[in-house]
C-alpha cells in the first residue's frame, strides 16, 4: 500500500534542512557574541590609548616581565605552541566535518554502532546510551558537537599563553574523553582484532595526551625532561602495538582476501572518495592480499625499530641526529598509514576526524622539539619589575593592558561558541522523547483538515455497540489496525501508547480507537488477543473497534477511506496507515500520516509527540 515501510535515509532532506537551519541560528548567536566582545575590547583599547604616557610604558614593563599574570617571561615554548596550534586546527577540522549532512542521521548507526558492536556489553551499553540521544535529538545533538569542537580548537589557538590557554587544555582533555569513551568506544581497545595500523587505542586518546600537555605549567617546558618522557611514552606504546601487531592467531600475518589487514584496506577502499585516492588505496589492499606475511613483517619491524629509539632517546641518551632520523622515520611510516591503511579517515560523508596517525605524528614532534629546543630559562640577574599597576585586579589590567583584553575576549568568545552548541544539546538529551523532526521527515506534517467525520456503527473489543454519539464528547485519534498483524501495527499500537503518557491529565479528554482492517478475522476475541499481547488493554480511553459482520465493517473502511488489501497465502493484511483527529462536533481536525518507517524507538517515540502534541492542540482550541 502506499506509504508502508518508507525508510528514513542518513541525509533526509527533512532532518538535514532542520540541522542546518539551526546551525545557522546558533552561528548567528555566535557572531553577535563576537561582535560585543568586539566592542568591549575597542572601548578598553581607546581608554587605554588615552591614558597617560607613564601608564603606557608601565603596562609595557608588565607585559615585558609578565608581573601581570597573563604573560611569561620570554615566547611560548615550541614544543608547546606545536601541540597548540596543531591540535587547535585539527579540532576546528573535526567540528567542520560534524557539519555534514549526513552527520544527523548517520552517526549514530554508521559510526557510534559499529565502534561498539564488537565490544564486551558494558561497553556497548555506555554507547547505546549516546547513541540513543543522538538518534532522539539529531538536530541539537551533531549541531552540538560542531560547536564545541570548532569553539575547542578556536580556543586552542587564541589563547596562546597564561591560565585561559590552559583552560583550553583542559577543556580538550575532558571533551576528548567524552568522544573517546562513546564515540569511539574507548577506541575499540576491548574490541578484538585492531591494531595500530587502524586506529588503536583510538585518535582523540591523542587529543587527551596533548591537551593534558598543555594544561602543564609553562615551567615543565623549560628542560628536555619533559620531552624525552613523551619520546619514552611513544616508544613504550609503539613497541607495545608491534607485539600486539605480531601476536599469532590474530590474523596480520595472512594474505588473502581474509588476512586483517586486506580486509580492512578493502572496506575502505569502498568508500566514496577521489579516484586518485581510491586507487592508491585498492592498489595496496591487491599488494597486502599477495603478500601479507612480509607486509606485516615490516609493520612489525618498522613500529619497533621506532618505539625502541624512542624509548632509547627518552629514558637513556638524546642523540639530535639520531632523533632528526627517528622523526622522519615516523613521518614516513605514520603517513603512508593514513593514506594507505586509513584512507585519510574523514571520507565518505560521516568521517569525524583524521584518525590517529597526525595526532600521534604531532605528539611525536613535540616530544621532539621540546628535547631539542626547549624552552629559555629567565637569566638568574633579571629582577620582575613590580609597579602598582602590575599587582592590580584582573580587571584592572583588561582596562590597562588591549593586548591582554583582546586575548582574553577571544578566549571568552571561544568559550561562548562552546556554550552555544553545547547548553541547547544538554537541555535536549534531558527529554526523554525524540524530536518530532523524526515522524515529519517520514510522514510530513499533520494535514490539517476541517470536514465532519465519517459516522459508523461497529463494536468494541468487549462486544459494546460504539457510534460516533458515543465519542462526541471527546476528541479522538482514529487509526486502522490489523488485528493478526506482526509487523507495522504493533509499531503504530504503541505510537497511541506512548502518545496517552505525554497526555498527561489531558489524557482524560482524548479517546484513542483504531478499527480493524483486517477482513478474514473481524470477532472480537483478535482483538482482545492483539491487545493483550501489545498491553493496550490497560488504557482507559483505548477502543479497538471491529463490525458485528464484515459487511458492518467494510462500511466504516469507505466512510474513512480506508484501503483494505489482503495479500495472498494468508501474508499480512495491507491497508491504509494514517490517523484522523476528530475534535469535539464529530469533526476532523487533523490527518497524520502513521507509517512507521523504520520503526526504531526514535521515530517510534516522535510519532508519538507529533500525535500527542496534535491531540493537546485540538483540545485546547475545544
Amino acid at each position: 500500500m502506499p506509504g508502508m515501510n518508507t525508510g528514513l535515509s542518513a541525509t533526509n532532506p527533512v532532518v538535514v534542512a532542520a540541522f542546518h537551519r539551526l546551525l545557522l541560528r546558533q552561528g548567528l548567536v555566535i557572531l553577535v557574541v563576537l561582535a560585543a566582545l568586539w566592542v568591549v575590547w575597542n572601548v578598553l583599547r581607546s581608554r587605554r590609548l588615552r591614558a597617560s604616557s607613564a601608564a603606557e610604558e608601565t603596562s609595557g614593563a608588565v607585559r615585558r616581565t609578565g608581573s601581570a599574570g597573563a604573560d611569561l617571561a620570554g615566547s611560548e615554548p615550541a614544543a608547546r605552541r606545536a601541540l597548540r596550534v596543531s591540535f587547535g586546527l585539527i579540532w576546528t577540522f573535526d567540528g567542520i566535518l560534524q557539519g555534514q549532512a549526513s552527520m544527523p542521521l548517520g552517526m549514530a548507526p554508521n559510526v557510534i554502532g559499529p565502534a561498539a558492536s564488537s565490544s564486551p556489553g558494558w561497553v556497548q551499553h555506555l554507547d547505546n546510551a549516546m547513541a540513543t540521544i543522538w538518534s532522539y535529538h539529531p538536530i541539537s545533538a551533531p549541531a552540538a558537537a560542531v560547536w564545541v569542537q570548532v569553539g575547542i580548537g578556536l580556543w586552542l589557538l587564541v589563547a596562546p599563553r597564561g591560565s585561559w590557554s590552559r583552560l583550553a587544555g583542559v577543556a580538550s582533555v575532558g571533551w576528548g574523553l567524552v568522544v573517546w569513551v562513546f564515540g569511539e568506544a574507548f577506541g575499540q581497545v576491548f574490541a578484538p582484532g585492531q591494531s595500530f595500523l587502524f586506529g588503536l587505542p583510538g585518535a582523540v586518546l591523542f587529543y587527551c595526551v596533548a591537551g593534558a600537555l598543555v594544561a602543564l605549567p609553562e615551567e615543565v617546558w623549560r628542560s628536555a625532561r619533559t620531552g624525552r618522557r613523551i619520546l619514552g611514552a611513544m616508544g613504550v606504546f609503539l613497541v607495545g602495538m608491534a607485539v600486539l601487531q605480531a601476536w599469532p592467531g590474530r590474523g596480520f600475518w595472512q594474505g588473502g582476501t581474509t588476512g586483517q589487514l586486506a580486509s580492512m584496506v578493502s572496506g575502505m577502499a569502498q568508500t566514496p572518495q577521489p579516484h586518485l585516492t581510491d586507487s592508491a588505496v585498492s592498489a595496496f589492499a591487491g599488494f597486502d592480499a599477495a603478500h601479507g606475511w612480509g607486509v606485516n613483517l615490516f609493520a612489525v619491524a618498522a613500529m619497533a625499530a621506532l618505539g625502541a629509539v624512542m624509548v632509547y632517546a627518552g629514558f637513556f641518551s638524546v642523540r639530535p641526529r639520531l632523533l632528526r632520523a627517528c622523526l622522519g622515520a615516523a613521518a614516513l611510516l605514520f603517513l603512508a598509514d593514513w593514506v594507505l591503511v586509513q584512507d585519510f579517515g574523514f571520507l565518505g560523508g560521516v568521517g569525524t576526524d583524521p584518525n590517529s596517525m597526525i595526532p600521534m605524528l604531532v605528539v611525536v614532534l613535540a616530544g621532539y622539539l621540546a628535547v631539542t629546543r626547549p624552552a629559555v630559562q629567565p637569566a638568574a640577574n633579571v629582577v620582575a619589575i613590580t609597579t602598582p599597576e602590575a599587582t592590580r585586579s584582573a580587571l584592572s589590567k583588561l582596562a590597562l593592558d588591549p593586548t591582554f583584553a583582546l586575548r582574553v575576549a577571544a578566549s571568552v568568545a571561544a568559550v561562548a561558541v562552546v556554550l552555544v552548541g553545547s547548553v541547547p544539546a544538554a537541555l535536549a538529551a534531558t527529554d526523554p522523547n525524540a524530536n518530532p523532526i523524526l515522524a515529519q521527515a517520514i510522514n510530513g506534517t499533520p494535514q490539517t483538515v476541517d470536514a465532519h467525520a465519517p459516522n459508523f456503527t461497529l463494536i468494541d473489543q468487549n462486544g459494546n455497540p460504539v457510534t460516533p454519539a458515543d465519542l462526541s464528547d471527546k476528541t479522538v485519534a482514529v487509526t486502522f489496525l490489523d488485528d493478526v498483524c506482526t509487523s507495522t501495527c504493533p509499531l503504530i499500537a504503541q505510537y497511541f501508547r506512548q502518545a496517552d503518557k505525554l497526555l498527561g491529565p489531558t489524557a482524560a479528554k482524548v479517546e484513542l480507537v483504531a478499527i480493524n482492517a483486517n477482513p478474514v478475522f473481524v470477532a472480537p476475541d483478535y482483538l482482545q488477543a492483539f491487545d493483550r499481547q501489545e498491553n493496550m488493554a490497560s488504557l482507559a480511553n483505548w477502543k479497538f473497534l471491529t463490525g458485528s459482520s464484515l459487511a458492518q465493517l467494510e462500511a466504516a473502511w469507505r466512510a474513512f477511506g480506508n484501503a483494505t488489501e489482503l495479500s495472498p497465502g494468508g501474508a499480512m493484511v495491507g491497508h491504509s496507515e494514517f490517523t484522523a483527529v476528530i475534535g469535539p462536533g464529530w469533526t476532523v481536525r487533523y490527518v497524520l500520516n502513521s507509517d512507521p518507517g523504520p520503526g526504531t524507538e526514535a521515530t517510534q517515540s516522535s510519532f508519538a509527540v507529533v500525535l500527542a502534541d496534535t491531540l493537546k492542540k485540538v483540545v485546547a482550541a475545544s
